[in-house]
């Protein structure tokens, strides 16, 4: 175990170590960044050719991450993208950011993690580091991942490392960034927590050491479920205080002027992203192997779930209220991202409202200025749809406007003097009543 954890941590003191980064996504793509502005040398592998492909043309797929960044960092020797598993032999440490779905019946989908151990299990050689970044439930680096790595007869701690340090990214934020968000790491023993830590350290400003894997990964799974409940009980309070006629914007306006014990969760047309909608229910999952209910989990999963709905019904009645039915109508959904100014439709619940409104033979487009064309997603298909001009004389041609997601470059006095009707689940027009024609809260 020495000879290899030392031979490890010396590439690491000198700054030798090649890191290799599998999944070159929202998550893994930010790491290779970080780490090549650390100097350190940088692989990446994603089974993705295209993405490849344009990384070595000089383009990114991420609105945020500049595509001639990663060209120079690939002209400098730093980095190299790559789809070819063989290469896996040759990083010191392998972070895996790969996909962690629920499958059809809301279960976990491990697929993705399974097949990317298997790759590097194939591969595996004395001295690697491998650490699991994809959120899932506690339990499953060492359950998972481990017995896969040791099938090849290479030991844990002794010929390889292993570990679970959980991705935190937040797209479009500029408070904090990939480098700065404090990072968690906890190993399958104290070998592999320390060396885990030291690689991040290399290019991140801050790392939390924990005792275990099982530790670092539940750590991620309450972030999750504290965000998951608090987000549907505004929700649940959002359909109430509609029905009592009270504004509820205002109403956590108020609440939040509380210096201490509230902290401010706001409603919204459902969950998206690929972390508060999936992985509260893994730990739901989880949680039936030891006799234990997560009430809360899934009450807060069914309220999200059913927003999309609720929001559709409410469009429904704000047509029939000018006289309309919402079949044959023409919608325009403002926003397809699942949150403000990124270009990230993981999860978006504007993809279920269009396959809702569709379902009730409403007519669909969609204005969003950060996704020019709908993206393909693993369970939706609206690859068919673009976005349209936003202008004052395409407003006035909808029936009805749905604010799905509130992007910041949105002209929302316009919308509002413009439109014929507007549906607002998001808040976006706030005040901004400025045309006879009411705005509808949803």
């Amino acid at each position: 175990m020495k000879k290899a954890a030392e031979a490890l941590q010396k590439k690491i003191d000198d700054r030798s170590v090649v890191v290799g980064v599998i999944g070159l996504g929202y998550v893994g793509l930010p790491l290779v960044r970080e780490f090549c502005n650390a100097g350190i040398r940088v692989m990446g592998f994603d089974v993705d050719e295209r993405k490849v492909k344009a990384l070595k043309a000089g383009r990114t797929y991420i609105a945020h991450l500049p595509g001639k960044y990663f060209k120079d960092q690939i002209d400098a020797g730093r980095f190299t993208p790559t789809t070819d598993m063989n290469q896996l032999r040759k990083p010191d440490a392998i972070l895996i950011a790969v996909p962690t779905p629920l499958d059809k019946m809301r279960e976990p989908d491990l697929s993705y993690v399974s097949g990317t151990t298997d790759q590097i299990s194939k591969r595996l050689r004395v001295g690697q580091l491998v650490v699991l970044e994809s959120t899932t439930y506690p339990g499953t680096t060492r359950e998972v991942c481990l017995p896969m790595l040791e099938r090849t007869g290479l030991k844990a701690e002794k010929d390889f490392f292993l570990a679970f340090s959980p991705e935190r990214e937040d797209p479009g934020r500029t408070d904090y960034t990939t480098k700065t968000i404090p990072k968690v790491v906890g190993g399958i023993s104290s070998v592999s927590s320390k060396l885990a830590a030291d690689v991040y350290a290399l290019a991140l400003d801050t790392v939390v050491p924990v005792s275990t894997a099982e530790v670092a990964e539940a750590s991620k799974i309450v972030e999750n479920v504290y965000r998951c409940v608090n987000i549907a009980l505004v929700n649940e309070l959002k359909m109430l205080f509609d029905r009592m006629g009270i504004n509820v914007w205002e109403v956590i306006a108020a609440a939040k002027t509380k210096p201490f014990g509230f902290n401010a969760f706001y409603p919204g047309p459902g969950l998206g992203g690929h972390c508060i909608p999936i992985d509260p229910l893994y730990l739901s999952w989880k949680a039936r192997e030891y006799g234990r209910p997560t009430r809360f989990i899934e009450l807060a999963a069914e309220i999200n779930t059913q927003m999309p709905e609720y929001v559709v019904s409410r469009t429904m009645a704000a047509l029939n209220e000018h006289g309309k039915a919402l079949n044959g109508s023409k919608v325009l959904v403002l926003g397809l991202a699942y949150k403000p100014d990124v270009d990230d439709v993981r999860e978006s619940p504007s993809v279920v409202l269009i396959e809702l409104l569709r379902e009730h033979g409403a007519k669909v487009e969609y204005h969003d200025p950060h996704i020019p064309h709908a993206k393909e997603m693993r369970e939706h298909n609206i690859t068919d749809m673009k976005s349209v001009p936003l202008t004052p004389a395409r407003l006035a041609k909808y029936d009805c406007v749905l604010i799905s997601t509130d992007h910041k470059a949105v002209d929302y006095d316009m919308v509002c003097k413009h439109a014929k009707i507007v549906v607002d689940s998001r808040n976006a027009t706030g005040k901004r009543h400025r045309s006879p024609r009411k705005v509808y809260r949803a």
